[in-house]
């Protein structure tokens, strides 16, 4: 296999031929770039670039040359004075390299590019999604507040300019925070189309400032209609002809199939597997020997750089003039070391580095390049899952799986590498960072592994992964999320809470106690708990005959919004419920995504409490170990609002308090009869009968607690778990039974999820607002007493001193729970002809323990 950048066959041909995609534009764009498919829900095609250094192995020289030539033109662009005061900003994880190389042709300018690795202790300074990117959202880490502060250009560097979409998002993002006069957009290759050249300028309109473009080419991707669907039927084809062997089955489908199976004679991860049976185990981790064996008899070295001490190895934290000064003079020796180490007789060598680690590998690779007679070439390892087909006219030929080996934030996946094996090379010299030199790396099954299957010589350089001084002391270290069955009746794995166990602690009050206390000003009702109500047979037959007839009606509504989820807010959803009447519903969205994607999302739940925002340390645990951007807030329904204005207000305070930046405070709900968010299953008010039950519908997990004396500056929330509840539990059942629907209410789900997509879901209020009639009408003069919607009244009845009910004329079996529990605690029951919700329960407004009787009912004042 000859991979060059002029083969004499266009890599793109094959893709062209077939879907009919057209790459037209300047004089030798085509030997720029190449085609290939992927499986993405918005992009069928990918443009592979032949000088990135990413996906194609290619002369560093050549990379390099590309990025620093671009620099040059901003420089001249910019003139010397503007280019000392700019500041570069290069895209994970493909651009990473040319950022940075495009910062050496400035040569004047800090680099930092942007990072998909959260670091414990280092504050972002902004975030930005890319839209059509297999993972779309990106922080900003710089180890110097000030670095994007400054007044001078602004400097952002991409492999390919197609829609426009990653840079409006950054510009905009960052102009709010750091605004400036001037920004300049880098890429290799300008792919607009007509639609989309004029939006930088109406951007540069919009925000005030100049906006350049400096692009090495420039040209479009014509498209046929149906191209997408085309390109997942063949893209589908062709994993299941190499996972079936050219037997019939069904490949796996939808946004989340993995892309295990590869073309015919593209996928080598099957010559490994293979011979495991018979292969010997090499040893492990980054304390393994200096010169050992791979599995496959391959002789694997590990070669010590001398990487200079302090020195970044990247801009995932900045990268300033003076650490310039330091590497350059550095890598004159480090090239020589790894030239020592190269066999003799090679006459192939590739340099491979990995994922965000571009820059310190092609700096290497290019200063090896004169030193030795082997032709040098150089690529990393990818995220991203593309299509692998042997044709000259393809871009990617083959592909090499491996699994991550960094303990990625966002879990263990799948990991790439293409266009290695089948390419005669002699000798790989794998670059990783620190952080990245793990037991995974070393596996039977990991990267190194898998090379050693195709190169007879597999070295191994480790850059010491640059930790940030950091200038404040980092917070107290908080414990992983509490799961089941040691902390609720939940599998494990259906949800983690980012709560602290108080089950030990007596926080139970009566509840006219309570009510007292909280109405006259001497307590927060999060400071205690209720009694858990202990429903009677009558009651749990109602239960039982709510959920038979609701299910489907329920499952409908989670589809509905898990499917809202996933093609506008994120594709890949961390789960962050509100605890507690979130957590049901969080937990069934989870196995739709299961159910209907083979997705295992994340699902935390935590604690927000009315008056006192969220729990901030459980937000600083989310933003340590996943990307805010793709965290999702859940909650079972909304009433007036009160809480999605709570939430809203608390993580505005928490990102400018702390500096980081990405939550998206809006809340999925499984019902929003209040017309107070746009992401939701339905705007009906209906009995959901996880809201007729207290703990035992829940996990057995209390209401969330926050008092000073239990929960330190440094604790999360705290709760109880009931275990001598266990018995009543139906938790659990409650799940199943919905999750049972799923399968009868697919097209339903997808029909209303069309609808939804162009419907106006612009939030009213009207909930709110008929709240406050209610409160004047009814003399009670504070909203906080009036709960709307089945869900409210039923909390009301269950944990409240209530004073009377209101219904709309004519509800049915929806209230039939209300109505028994209104007549087991002696509230009258009003019905009431113009209400917007089912039904609205009004809390005592004069409360004293003398306004109840001695059997604990209401009695009217």
């Amino acid at each position: 296999m000859n991979i060059a950048v002029n083969n004499g066959d266009w890599s793109g041909s094959w893709v062209a031929e077939r879907l009919g995609v057209e790459l037209v534009g300047d004089d030798g764009l085509r030997a720029l770039l190449g085609l290939a498919l992927r499986r993405n829900p918005k992009r069928a095609h990918l443009l592979v670039s032949n000088v990135l250094g990413k996906h194609v192995p290619q002369s560093p020289a050549v990379v390099y040359g590309h990025g620093f030539s671009l620099g040059r033109r901003v420089r001249e662009l910019l003139g010397d004075e503007e280019a000392a005061r700019a500041v570069v900003v290069g895209y994970a994880e493909t651009a990473t390299g040319l950022g940075h190389s495009v910062a050496d042709g400035i040569g004047l300018a800090p680099y930092l590019h942007s990072t998909r690795r959260p670091v414990p202790g280092v504050t972002p300074a902004g975030g930005f999604e890319e839209s059509h990117s297999h993972a779309t959202s990106h922080l900003l880490l710089p180890e110097d507040p000030a670095l994007l502060a400054g007044e001078g250009p602004l400097v952002l560097v991409d492999d390919e300019f197609s829609t426009g979409n990653t840079v409006l998002n950054t510009i905009r993002d960052l102009h709010a925070r750091y605004p400036r006069k001037r920004y300049v957009v880098v890429a290799l290759v300008d792919m607009r189309s007509a639609a989309d050249a004029g939006r930088l300028a109406d951007l540069a309109g919009e925000i005030g400032a100049r906006v350049d473009l400096v692009a090495g080419a420039s040209g479009t991707v014509r498209l046929p209609e149906g191209v997408l669907e085309k390109g997942q039927e063949l893209v589908a084809r062709y994993e299941e002809s190499a996972a079936t062997g050219d037997r019939p089955g069904a490949a796996p489908s939808g946004p989340f199939a993995p892309l295990s199976g590869v073309a015919p004679e593209g996928d080598y991860q099957s010559t490994y597997l293979g011979a495991r049976g018979t292969a010997r185990q090499a040893p492990t981790g980054p304390q393994a020997p200096d010169n050992r064996t791979t599995p496959h008899g391959s002789h694997l070295t590990r070669i010590d750089l001398h990487w200079p001490h302090g020195l970044p190895d990247g801009g995932r934290h900045g990268f300033t003039p003076a650490h310039r000064i330091r590497l350059e003079t550095a890598l004159p020796a480090m090239a020589a070391r790894l030239a020592e180490a190269l066999p003799p007789d090679a006459r192939r060598v590739l340099t491979l580095g990995f994922e965000e680690l571009m820059y310190a590998p092609l700096r290497v690779a290019r200063e090896l390049e004169p030193l030795v007679a082997a032709e040098v070439r150089y690529s990393t390892t990818t995220r991203s899952p593309v299509l692998a087909v042997d044709d000259p006219g393809y871009a990617i030929r083959s592909r090499l799986v491996f699994p991550a080996h960094d303990n990625p934030a966002d879990g263990p996946g799948e990991r790439y590498a293409y266009n290695v094996a089948g390419a005669g090379f002699d000798a790989v010299v794998v670059f990783v960072d620190s952080a990245g030199d793990t037991p995974e790396l070393h596996a039977p099954d990991g990267l190194l592994a898998r090379l050693g299957a195709h190169a007879p010589h597999v070295l191994l350089a480790v850059v010491p992964s640059y930790a940030p001084a950091l200038t404040e002391e980092s917070p107290a270290m908080l414990p992983e999320p509490l799961r089941g069955p040691a902390f609720s009746s939940y599998p494990p794995e259906d949800v983690g809470w980012l709560l602290q166990d108080l089950s030990d602690v007596q926080l139970e009050a009566p509840t006219e106690e309570r009510e007292e206390a909280v109405q006259s000003g001497g307590a927060h009702y999060a400071e205690s708990l209720p009694m858990e109500y202990q429903p009677s047979e009558q009651y749990q037959a109602l239960f039982h005959a709510a959920l038979e007839t609701s299910a489907a009606r329920i499952a409908q509504a989670v589809g509905v919004v898990t499917e809202t989820v996933l093609a506008e807010r994120s594709p890949r959803p961390v789960l962050v419920s509100l605890a507690r009447a979130g957590t049901p519903v969080g937990v069934l969205m989870r196995r739709w995504a299961r159910f209907r994607y083979g997705a295992e999302l994340p699902h935390y739940a935590v604690s927000i409490v009315r008056g006192r925002g969220i729990d901030a340390n459980a937000l600083r645990w989310l933003a340590a170990h996943h990307e805010p951007r793709d965290v999702v807030f859940v909650d079972g329904w909304t009433g007036k609002g009160a809480i999605t204005r709570e939430l809203a207000d608390a993580i505005g305070e928490f990102e400018e308090r702390e500096g980081v930046s990405g939550f998206d405070p809006e809340i999925a709900v499984l019902a929003d009869p209040g017309s107070c968010v746009r992401t939701y299953g339905t705007r009906e008010d209906f009995l959901i009968p996880s809201a007729c039950l207290n703990s035992t519908v829940s996990g057995l997990i209390s209401r969330t607690v926050l008092r000073a004396d239990l929960v330190g500056p440094d604790d999360f929330h705290g709760a109880k778990f009931y275990r001598e509840l266990a018995g009543a539990d139906v938790s659990v059942a409650f799940l199943d039974a919905v999750a049972a629907r799923f399968e009868e209410v697919v097209d339903a789900v997808d029909d209303a999820v069309k609808e939804l997509a162009v419907a106006d879901r612009t939030p009213t209020w009207e909930g709110w607002a008929a709240v406050e009639r209610i409160s004047e009408e009814y003399g009670i003069h504070d909203v906080n007493l009036v709960k709307p919607g089945v869900g409210e009244t039923t909390r009301v009845l269950l944990r409240r001193v209530p004073w009377k009910i209101l219904a709309r004329a004519g509800a049915g079996a929806d209230l039939d729970h209300v109505r028994l529990l209104a007549e087991q605690r002696g509230v009258p029951v009003e019905e009431v002809g113009e209400l917007p919700y089912t039904c609205v329960g009004l809390i005592h407004p004069k409360y004293t323990r003398g306004a109840t009787g001695a059997d604990g009912k209401a009695v009217n004042v």
